[in-house]
């Protein structure tokens, strides 16, 4: 359905992929539907190939991975969309040019198609309800070919102020603590050196950035400088109920 196909092509657009060959669309080709549904990713369907078999589709390509979730009759080694991806990703390292082979969503792959391949790649999905559609199956496989080329999160999600180094970490333990003496925390005394331990180890495993040091020192500053202003609120009290005396 031309629907299918461009939800495929969105899906290879978020994963970087580009080259899509298509088998005998159901309804012809072009279809606008299809541009409707890859949601602005136009650039796989502005450059899909369509052929009259996947014999042809496939003429240029050293190693295929057909997609399917039945058993079949044929010898071919079968992989998880991880472990296939690592085997695809290992040979395009080597120069040799990769593809997976997807079918329809209603019929799936014919046998004499899978034996065309040289191994197959199959979801481990509940069995309790296998289907799932060409869209999906698509996303899950391209998802694992990223990884291996790209397994780390966008720069947008990663950490732009550097790790807090030792001297810092260990400004911060000692600044707390002195706020923590005075008022009265470390109780009873000889308690003190497991509970500064305690209270280490457990900032520490935040693996603060320089950054967030600083602004956890800012929040220990704050808190004492209140602390401050409520006893000497306290103390002016104390004093005008005297003088009422």
């Amino acid at each position: 359905m031309a629907e299918n196909i461009g939800a495929v092509a969105r899906v290879m657009a978020n994963f970087g992929l580009a080259d899509l060959r298509l088998v005998n669309p159901r309804d012809g080709w072009p279809q606008e539907r299809a541009w409707a549904l890859a949601s602005g990713a136009e650039w796989p369907l502005n450059a899909a190939r369509v052929y009259g078999s996947v014999a042809e589709a496939i003429a240029d390509l050293n190693l295929v991975f057909a997609t399917t979730a039945r058993p079949r009759e044929l010898q071919l080694p079968v992989f998880t969309p991880r472990a296939g991806a690592v085997e695809l990703a290992q040979a395009a390292a080597r120069g040799e040019r990769t593809g997976l082979l997807f079918g329809g969503e209603r019929a799936g792959l014919e046998t004499a198609d899978i034996a065309l391949c040289q191994a197959v790649v199959t979801i481990p999905i509940d069995p309790r309800f296998r289907s799932l559609n060409l869209g999906q199956a698509v996303a899950i496989n391209a998802y694992e070919w990223r990884t291996t080329v790209l397994d780390a999160p966008p720069a947008i999600f990663r950490e732009h102020s550097p790790r807090a180094d030792g001297a810092a970490m260990l400004g911060l333990f000692e600044h707390l603590e002195r706020e923590l003496d005075a008022a009265g925390f470390f109780h009873p005394p000889d308690k003190r050196p497991s509970m500064v331990q305690n209270l280490r180890s457990a900032l520490g495993k935040a693996r603060f950035s320089e950054q967030e040091v600083r602004t956890f020192r800012g929040v220990v500053t704050a808190l004492s400088k209140g602390r401050g202003r409520v006893l000497a609120k306290l103390a002016k009290q104390k004093a005008e109920q005297g003088d009422l005396e």
